[in-house]
């Protein structure tokens, strides 16, 4: 298998990866994986969102909140990768958040490119530093923190 193969990440791995679902999972795939250092996660943002008609019906804008939840997605792939994090009895939490700033609204038809940097890593908790981007143009960015934690599974 090549490099640039291992770097990719398709739309069936994000799903056994992550454990969000429809309407939630807001990463399509990623590019440039490099274990326990950085990512590019990639969501096509769509006319079909359904946050699109309650934000705003006359002048669609992806919430802020979704492009940070988008991020940090993308930090859970990267951990997820790196650690080979078992989605049944394992989720990757959001600890925490520093630092927000938008830049630029995303709008349907734009393709947001999620660069998420691991600044510190200990054992099972990541800092990460992400950017997301719009045609090469800072929209968004933000420092957050996850963690592996175990799924308590109800008794049988």
């Amino acid at each position: 298998m090549s490099d640039e193969t291992q770097a990719a990440i398709d739309y069936a791995e994000v799903m056994r990866r992550l454990p969000h679902r429809y309407p939630f999972l807001l990463v399509d795939k990623a590019e440039d994986f490099v274990p326990a250092t950085s990512i590019v996660g990639i969501k096509n943002v769509s006319h079909n969102e359904p946050f699109f008609p309650g934000h705003f019906p006359i002048d669609p804008v992806m919430p802020g909140v979704l492009i940070v939840e988008a991020m940090a997605q993308t930090g859970a792939l990267l951990m997820s990768k790196t650690l080979e994090v078992a989605v049944a009895d394992k989720v990757i939490m959001f600890m925490s958040i520093d630092g927000v700033r938008f830049r630029k609204p995303a709008r349907p038809g734009d393709q947001l490119k999620m660069h998420v940097h691991v600044t510190r890593a200990r054992g099972d908790a990541y800092k990460f530093r992400g950017e997301t981007f719009i045609d090469g143009k800072l929209a968004a960015e933000a420092e957050f923190m996850a963690m592996v934690v175990t799924v308590d599974q109800p008794a049988a």
